[in-house]
């Protein structure tokens, strides 16, 4: 078994600790966001082990946490990145004209980012993560770095919470 290391997201998945997060948020009364499956339709069942040995995904999810913070309806989707370049085609088309939509009805939609790489964690505003999409739908790149998103929106661990996009959508009010 490998040792236990304290530093940054090493040994959980950044699923796990946003379910941690949105845990303490609902325990504080801060929020309600739940974890939006991703359909799937089995087609083969061990039936002694009662598990699902294949299968596809029925139809296209939308994004993968959506709820409600002190009154304002919230969608996000959470992203890992390996380098300091991130690919616009880990985002689907279907997710991002579900977040616009979203957004038309007086919600907040996001991406959390995980820089894995340098262990950072961004909250990327719907409105930019749109400048990147239709600066790529142009003839632009195809991706964004990492210089180009607003340091100020990076993530804190802040009070035994390690992704505090509470943090984020604060400051994205703000400068709305």
């Amino acid at each position: 078994m490998g040792t236990w290391s304290s530093r940054g997201l090493r040994g959980s998945t950044l699923e796990d600790l946003i379910n941690h997060t949105n845990e303490r948020y609902r325990e504080g009364g801060l929020a309600l966001i739940q974890k939006i499956p991703t359909p799937i339709t089995p087609i083969e069942i061990d039936k002694e082990n009662r598990h699902i040995t294949l299968a596809y995904f029925g139809q296209k999810s939308t994004v993968d946490y959506i709820g409600v913070v002190q009154g304002i309806p919230v969608c996000f989707d959470a992203k890992e990145c390996h380098a300091d370049t991130f690919p616009l085609q880990n985002v689907h088309e279907h997710q991002v004209a579900f977040m616009e939509a979203f957004e038309r009805q007086g919600g907040i939609a996001f991406l959390v980012i995980y820089y894995t790489h340098r262990d950072e964690i961004y909250y990327l505003p719907f409105a930019r993560l749109r400048e990147f999409w239709d600066r790529q739908e142009s003839g632009g790149r195809k991706s964004f770095r990492l210089e180009e998103i607003d340091h100020a929106y990076r993530l804190p661990v802040k009070n035994g919470i390690f992704i505090h996009y509470l943090e984020g959508i604060k400051k994205d009010l703000k400068n709305r």
